[in-house]
Protein backbone atom coordinates (compact mmCIF):
# COMPACT_ATOMS: atom_id res chain seq x y z
CA UNK A 1 0.00 0.00 0.00
CA UNK A 2 0.96 3.46 -0.80
CA UNK A 3 2.45 6.00 1.85
CA UNK A 4 -0.30 8.92 1.13
CA UNK A 5 1.07 12.68 2.34
CA UNK A 6 -0.33 15.52 1.18
CA UNK A 7 1.03 19.19 1.51
CA UNK A 8 -1.66 21.46 2.62
CA UNK A 9 0.62 24.88 2.56
CA UNK A 10 3.87 26.29 2.88
CA UNK A 11 3.71 25.45 6.88
CA UNK A 12 2.04 22.07 7.17
CA UNK A 13 1.75 19.05 5.71
CA UNK A 14 -0.57 15.81 6.24
CA UNK A 15 0.73 11.88 5.96
CA UNK A 16 -1.70 9.13 6.64
CA UNK A 17 -1.82 5.74 8.64
CA UNK A 18 -4.63 4.50 6.64
CA UNK A 19 -4.09 0.13 6.90
CA UNK A 20 -3.00 -2.18 8.28
CA UNK A 21 0.71 -1.65 10.10
CA UNK A 22 3.50 -4.39 9.37
CA UNK A 23 7.08 -4.78 8.63
CA UNK A 24 6.70 -5.51 4.97
CA UNK A 25 3.86 -4.37 3.88
CA UNK A 26 1.43 -5.98 1.25
CA UNK A 27 -2.12 -5.28 -0.08
CA UNK A 28 -3.98 -2.75 2.29
CA UNK A 29 -1.09 -2.60 4.57
CA UNK A 30 1.35 -0.26 5.59
CA UNK A 31 5.07 -0.56 6.15
CA UNK A 32 6.50 0.96 8.60
CA UNK A 33 9.77 1.44 6.87
CA UNK A 34 7.75 3.68 4.48
CA UNK A 35 6.21 5.65 7.47
CA UNK A 36 9.38 6.56 9.13
CA UNK A 37 11.37 7.41 5.76
CA UNK A 38 8.47 10.12 5.09
CA UNK A 39 8.41 11.53 8.73
CA UNK A 40 12.45 12.23 7.67
CA UNK A 41 11.49 13.78 4.63
CA UNK A 42 8.68 15.88 6.30
CA UNK A 43 10.03 16.90 9.64
CA UNK A 44 11.81 19.92 9.53
CA UNK A 45 10.69 20.69 6.32
CA UNK A 46 7.14 21.78 8.05
CA UNK A 47 6.55 23.73 11.05
CA UNK A 48 3.23 21.62 11.53
CA UNK A 49 2.70 18.30 10.39
CA UNK A 50 -1.04 16.54 10.96
CA UNK A 51 -1.20 12.82 10.86
CA UNK A 52 -4.27 11.25 9.96
CA UNK A 53 -5.08 7.37 11.39
CA UNK A 54 -7.64 4.54 10.14
CA UNK A 55 -6.16 1.74 11.10
CA UNK A 56 -7.16 -1.90 12.95
CA UNK A 57 -3.65 -2.21 14.19
CA UNK A 58 -1.09 -4.78 13.38
CA UNK A 59 2.73 -5.54 14.38
CA UNK A 60 3.66 -4.54 17.67
CA UNK A 61 7.27 -3.99 17.17
CA UNK A 62 6.33 -1.85 13.56
CA UNK A 63 4.05 0.02 15.75
CA UNK A 64 6.69 1.07 17.93
CA UNK A 65 9.10 2.38 15.77
CA UNK A 66 6.56 4.46 14.08
CA UNK A 67 5.33 6.11 17.68
CA UNK A 68 9.22 6.66 18.29
CA UNK A 69 9.74 8.23 15.00
CA UNK A 70 6.53 10.34 15.57
CA UNK A 71 8.06 11.25 19.36
CA UNK A 72 11.32 12.20 18.04
CA UNK A 73 9.55 14.86 15.03
CA UNK A 74 10.39 18.31 15.47
CA UNK A 75 7.57 19.54 13.57
CA UNK A 76 4.45 20.05 15.84
CA UNK A 77 2.63 16.61 15.38
CA UNK A 78 -1.43 16.81 15.51
CA UNK A 79 -3.01 13.16 15.08
CA UNK A 80 -6.52 12.91 13.80
CA UNK A 81 -8.27 9.81 14.91
CA UNK A 82 -11.01 9.59 11.75
CA UNK A 83 -12.02 5.99 11.57
CA UNK A 84 -10.35 3.55 13.61
CA UNK A 85 -7.11 3.61 16.17
CA UNK A 86 -6.95 -0.13 17.47
CA UNK A 87 -4.60 -1.95 19.11
CA UNK A 88 -1.36 -0.80 18.17
CA UNK A 89 -2.66 1.55 16.30
CA UNK A 90 -4.54 3.20 19.32
CA UNK A 91 -0.84 3.09 21.01
CA UNK A 92 0.71 5.25 18.12
CA UNK A 93 -2.15 7.78 18.53
CA UNK A 94 -1.39 8.34 21.89
CA UNK A 95 1.88 10.35 20.70
CA UNK A 96 1.00 13.24 18.92
CA UNK A 97 1.65 16.67 20.99
CA UNK A 98 -2.34 17.11 20.06
CA UNK A 99 -4.76 14.34 19.72
CA UNK A 100 -8.34 15.14 18.37
CA UNK A 101 -10.56 12.08 17.33
CA UNK A 102 -13.47 11.93 15.30
CA UNK A 103 -17.39 12.03 17.28
CA UNK A 104 -18.04 9.24 15.07
CA UNK A 105 -14.77 7.25 15.50
CA UNK A 106 -13.47 4.28 17.62
CA UNK A 107 -10.65 3.46 19.85
CA UNK A 108 -9.43 0.15 21.15
CA UNK A 109 -6.82 -0.90 23.35
CA UNK A 110 -6.14 -4.46 24.67
CA UNK A 111 -3.39 -7.19 25.64
CA UNK A 112 -0.62 -7.66 23.51
CA UNK A 113 -1.07 -10.97 21.23
CA UNK A 114 1.43 -13.17 20.14
CA UNK A 115 2.42 -17.10 19.91
CA UNK A 116 4.85 -19.39 18.96
CA UNK A 117 5.86 -22.95 18.71
CA UNK A 118 8.14 -25.05 20.94
CA UNK A 119 8.82 -26.68 24.28
CA UNK A 120 7.89 -25.39 28.10
CA UNK A 121 10.74 -22.87 27.85
CA UNK A 122 9.85 -20.92 24.34
CA UNK A 123 6.19 -20.65 25.73
CA UNK A 124 7.45 -19.06 28.65
CA UNK A 125 10.15 -16.72 26.68
CA UNK A 126 7.16 -15.78 24.68
CA UNK A 127 5.05 -14.80 27.85
CA UNK A 128 8.25 -12.82 29.02
CA UNK A 129 8.17 -10.96 25.76
CA UNK A 130 4.36 -10.48 26.13
CA UNK A 131 4.35 -8.99 29.60
CA UNK A 132 7.37 -7.13 28.70
CA UNK A 133 5.91 -5.34 25.60
CA UNK A 134 2.59 -4.52 27.58
CA UNK A 135 4.37 -3.19 30.47
CA UNK A 136 6.17 -0.77 27.67
CA UNK A 137 2.48 0.11 26.12
CA UNK A 138 0.93 0.74 29.88
CA UNK A 139 3.91 2.84 30.08
CA UNK A 140 2.67 4.91 26.92
CA UNK A 141 -0.75 5.03 27.93
CA UNK A 142 0.33 6.13 31.43
CA UNK A 143 2.01 9.10 30.68
CA UNK A 144 -1.03 10.06 28.13
CA UNK A 145 -3.99 10.04 30.65
CA UNK A 146 -1.61 10.64 34.18
CA UNK A 147 -3.31 7.61 35.73
CA UNK A 148 -0.99 5.40 37.59
CA UNK A 149 0.67 2.16 35.06
CA UNK A 150 -0.73 -0.68 37.04
CA UNK A 151 -3.58 0.67 36.75
CA UNK A 152 -3.88 0.88 33.65
CA UNK A 153 -2.71 -2.54 32.84
CA UNK A 154 -5.34 -3.83 35.19
CA UNK A 155 -7.80 -2.18 33.30
CA UNK A 156 -6.96 -2.74 29.93
CA UNK A 157 -5.01 -5.65 29.83
CA UNK A 158 -7.81 -8.23 31.44
CA UNK A 159 -8.38 -9.92 28.21
CA UNK A 160 -11.01 -7.98 26.85
CA UNK A 161 -11.05 -5.43 23.64
CA UNK A 162 -11.71 -1.88 24.95
CA UNK A 163 -13.54 0.28 22.49
CA UNK A 164 -14.07 3.65 23.55
CA UNK A 165 -16.02 6.67 21.32
CA UNK A 166 -14.35 9.94 21.04
CA UNK A 167 -16.34 10.90 24.33
CA UNK A 168 -15.03 8.41 26.45
CA UNK A 169 -11.69 8.88 25.43
CA UNK A 170 -11.54 12.35 26.10
CA UNK A 171 -13.11 11.96 29.19
CA UNK A 172 -10.27 9.69 30.04
CA UNK A 173 -7.89 11.92 29.20
CA UNK A 174 -6.36 10.14 26.11
CA UNK A 175 -7.67 12.36 23.43
CA UNK A 176 -7.71 16.33 23.73
CA UNK A 177 -10.52 17.08 21.30
CA UNK A 178 -13.61 15.79 19.54
CA UNK A 179 -13.92 17.25 15.63
CA UNK A 180 -17.34 16.82 12.98
CA UNK A 181 -17.32 14.75 9.88
CA UNK A 182 -19.46 13.56 7.69
CA UNK A 183 -21.68 11.11 9.86
CA UNK A 184 -21.51 7.80 9.77
CA UNK A 185 -25.66 5.23 10.04
CA UNK A 186 -26.25 5.08 13.66
CA UNK A 187 -25.72 1.21 13.38
CA UNK A 188 -22.27 1.16 12.04
CA UNK A 189 -20.10 -1.59 13.30
CA UNK A 190 -16.42 -0.82 13.73
CA UNK A 191 -15.52 -3.20 10.69
CA UNK A 192 -18.19 -0.39 8.96
CA UNK A 193 -16.30 2.73 10.43
CA UNK A 194 -13.07 1.35 8.91
CA UNK A 195 -14.45 0.89 5.51
CA UNK A 196 -16.45 4.09 5.26
CA UNK A 197 -13.84 5.88 5.98
CA UNK A 198 -10.93 4.03 3.57
CA UNK A 199 -13.24 4.51 1.00
CA UNK A 200 -13.73 8.10 1.66
CA UNK A 201 -10.37 8.45 1.00
CA UNK A 202 -9.65 6.11 -1.83
CA UNK A 203 -12.74 8.88 -3.27
CA UNK A 204 -10.54 12.08 -1.98
CA UNK A 205 -7.35 11.03 -3.66
CA UNK A 206 -6.52 12.55 -7.24
CA UNK A 207 -3.74 10.89 -8.89
CA UNK A 208 -1.03 13.35 -9.84
CA UNK A 209 -0.01 14.44 -13.32
CA UNK A 210 3.56 14.46 -13.55
CA UNK A 211 3.70 16.32 -16.48
CA UNK A 212 1.63 19.36 -13.99
CA UNK A 213 4.34 19.12 -10.98
CA UNK A 214 6.44 22.56 -10.87
CA UNK A 215 10.02 22.20 -10.85
CA UNK A 216 9.94 23.69 -7.70
CA UNK A 217 8.24 20.04 -6.36
CA UNK A 218 10.51 18.10 -7.60
CA UNK A 219 13.77 19.72 -6.55
CA UNK A 220 12.24 19.42 -2.54
CA UNK A 221 13.36 15.78 -3.45
CA UNK A 222 16.93 15.17 -2.97
CA UNK A 223 17.42 13.36 -6.03
CA UNK A 224 16.60 16.41 -7.90
CA UNK A 225 17.78 18.78 -5.96
CA UNK A 226 20.39 19.97 -8.52
CA UNK A 227 18.43 20.05 -11.62
CA UNK A 228 18.61 23.41 -13.63
CA UNK A 229 15.27 22.94 -15.93
CA UNK A 230 12.44 20.71 -16.85
CA UNK A 231 14.54 19.05 -19.33
CA UNK A 232 17.14 17.78 -16.40
CA UNK A 233 14.34 16.71 -14.38
CA UNK A 234 12.68 14.06 -17.31
CA UNK A 235 16.64 12.94 -17.91
CA UNK A 236 16.80 12.01 -14.52
CA UNK A 237 13.28 9.85 -14.45
CA UNK A 238 14.74 8.46 -17.23
CA UNK A 239 17.99 7.40 -15.31
CA UNK A 240 16.08 6.65 -12.08
CA UNK A 241 13.63 4.25 -14.02
CA UNK A 242 16.59 2.62 -15.81
CA UNK A 243 18.01 1.87 -12.54
CA UNK A 244 14.62 0.47 -11.16
CA UNK A 245 14.67 -1.82 -14.00
CA UNK A 246 17.93 -2.99 -13.69
CA UNK A 247 17.41 -3.90 -10.02
CA UNK A 248 14.79 -5.69 -10.77
CA UNK A 249 16.53 -7.83 -12.97
CA UNK A 250 19.67 -8.31 -10.36
CA UNK A 251 16.79 -9.12 -8.10
CA UNK A 252 15.33 -11.27 -10.22
CA UNK A 253 18.97 -13.51 -10.53
CA UNK A 254 19.90 -13.26 -7.32
CA UNK A 255 16.51 -15.16 -6.54
CA UNK A 256 17.39 -17.81 -9.41
CA UNK A 257 21.13 -18.00 -8.20
CA UNK A 258 19.91 -18.50 -4.44
CA UNK A 259 17.13 -21.59 -5.63
CA UNK A 260 20.46 -23.20 -7.22
CA UNK A 261 22.44 -22.88 -4.41
CA UNK A 262 19.77 -24.13 -2.09
CA UNK A 263 19.22 -27.32 -4.30
CA UNK A 264 22.69 -28.07 -4.91
CA UNK A 265 23.00 -27.86 -0.91
CA UNK A 266 20.12 -30.24 -0.66
CA UNK A 267 21.61 -33.09 -3.34
CA UNK A 268 25.18 -32.93 -1.27
CA UNK A 269 23.04 -33.63 2.02
CA UNK A 270 20.82 -36.10 0.30
CA UNK A 271 24.57 -37.82 -1.15
CA UNK A 272 26.69 -37.32 2.40
CA UNK A 273 23.75 -39.43 4.41
CA UNK A 274 22.85 -42.21 1.67
CA UNK A 275 26.53 -42.90 1.42
CA UNK A 276 26.52 -43.42 5.21
CA UNK A 277 23.48 -45.99 5.12
CA UNK A 278 25.14 -47.51 2.45
CA UNK A 279 28.24 -48.57 4.53
CA UNK A 280 26.54 -48.91 7.48
CA UNK A 281 27.77 -46.28 9.37
CA UNK A 282 24.02 -45.19 10.21
CA UNK A 283 21.10 -46.89 9.68
CA UNK A 284 17.87 -46.18 7.04
CA UNK A 285 15.58 -45.30 10.13
CA UNK A 286 18.51 -42.41 10.77
CA UNK A 287 18.19 -40.84 7.44
CA UNK A 288 16.33 -37.93 8.60
CA UNK A 289 17.75 -37.54 11.91
CA UNK A 290 21.40 -36.19 9.74
CA UNK A 291 20.11 -34.69 7.51
CA UNK A 292 18.58 -31.73 10.05
CA UNK A 293 22.23 -32.17 11.40
CA UNK A 294 23.61 -31.47 7.85
CA UNK A 295 21.00 -28.63 7.20
CA UNK A 296 21.63 -27.03 10.73
CA UNK A 297 25.89 -26.96 10.49
CA UNK A 298 27.06 -29.18 7.46
CA UNK A 299 30.37 -28.92 8.64
CA UNK A 300 30.08 -30.67 12.40
CA UNK A 301 27.61 -32.85 10.66
CA UNK A 302 29.83 -34.15 8.27
CA UNK A 303 32.73 -34.57 11.18
CA UNK A 304 29.71 -36.81 13.17
CA UNK A 305 29.37 -38.78 10.27
CA UNK A 306 33.02 -39.46 8.60
CA UNK A 307 33.74 -40.04 13.08
CA UNK A 308 31.26 -43.36 13.20
CA UNK A 309 32.86 -46.47 12.06
CA UNK A 310 31.50 -48.57 8.85
CA UNK A 311 29.67 -51.67 9.96
CA UNK A 312 30.82 -54.95 7.67
CA UNK A 313 28.22 -58.12 8.12
CA UNK A 314 29.77 -61.57 8.89
CA UNK A 315 28.89 -62.84 5.29
CA UNK A 316 31.08 -59.75 4.11
CA UNK A 317 33.85 -61.02 5.66
CA UNK A 318 33.97 -64.39 4.69
CA UNK A 319 33.35 -63.47 1.15
CA UNK A 320 36.06 -61.24 1.45
CA UNK A 321 38.69 -63.80 2.63
CA UNK A 322 41.14 -64.93 0.24
CA UNK A 323 41.67 -68.46 0.19
CA UNK A 324 44.34 -70.05 2.77
CA UNK A 325 46.95 -72.61 2.39
CA UNK A 326 46.48 -76.14 4.26
CA UNK A 327 45.87 -76.35 7.67
CA UNK A 328 48.96 -78.61 9.20
CA UNK A 329 46.33 -81.03 10.43
CA UNK A 330 44.88 -81.65 6.92
CA UNK A 331 48.45 -81.23 5.09
CA UNK A 332 49.36 -84.74 7.96
CA UNK A 333 45.85 -86.89 7.05
CA UNK A 334 47.08 -86.22 3.30
CA UNK A 335 50.21 -87.77 4.38
CA UNK A 336 48.50 -90.59 6.11
CA UNK A 337 46.89 -91.38 2.44
CA UNK A 338 49.92 -91.58 0.52
CA UNK A 339 51.73 -93.31 3.14
CA UNK A 340 49.02 -96.41 2.71
CA UNK A 341 49.11 -96.04 -1.07
CA UNK A 342 52.29 -97.08 -1.13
Amino acid sequence: MTVFKSILNEQTACLLLYGEISDEGGEGKIASRDIVNELMYLDGAYENLNIRINSIGGDVYPGIAIFNAIRQCKSNVTIYIDGIAASIAGVIALCGRRVEMSRYARMMLHNVSGGCYGNKKDLQDMISTIESLEDTIAEIISERCGKDKEKVKSTYFDGTDHWLKADEALGLGLINAIYDVEAVPAESTTDDIYRIFTNRLELEQQPQNPDKMKLEDFKKIPRFANCADEAAVMAMLGETAGKADKADDLEKENSELQQQLQQQEEERIENAVSDAVTDGRIGADQKDTYKNILKANFKDGMSALKALKPKKLLKDKLENQEPQGESPWEKRQKEIRESRKK
